[in-house]
């Protein structure tokens, strides 16, 4: 019977272990492990500016940068987004790594980037914490 129980718990845990050590991921909203394992509240209360639209996360140089990220297609309209960050009291720094326009809140380690796609017809929204 522990087996059984063991075995079953390492079945449940295994995913979450892979979350946890994962360089990347890319998914939708309709992943609900992922969607509610990586993403942060910032990115799941941002304006759905357009009704195509995915995730991803990325771990840079081990744990010293996480980049949460939602990318939406056939739309280059960044007004929406614009308001929302203003109204959670975010204030522009102007452009930075080379198209982006980036966002600075009260919390010092984070960074939002908002940036138009350049291989398509689409907005980037960036979510970098620096943990360095």
């Amino acid at each position: 019977m522990t087996v059984i129980v063991i075995a079953v718990s390492l079945i449940w845990i295994w995913p979450y272990v892979q979350m946890v050590f994962a360089g990347s991921a890319h998914y939708t909203e309709q992943d609900k492990r992922e969607y509610a394992f990586y993403t942060p509240d910032i990115l799941k209360n941002i304006p759905r500016i357009s009704p195509r639209y995915a995730f991803d996360f990325a771990n840079i140089t081990g744990p010293a940068t996480h980049i949460y990220a939602i990318k939406f297609y056939d739309t280059e309209n960044t007004s929406r987004i614009d308001e929302y960050l203003t109204s959670l009291g975010y204030k522009p720094l102007g452009k930075c790594n080379i198209d982006n326009m980036c966002w600075r809140g009260a919390d010092a380690t984070e960074t939002v980037m908002v940036r138009l796609l350049k291989s398509e017809k689409g907005v980037a929204v960036q979510v970098v914490y620096d943990l360095t």
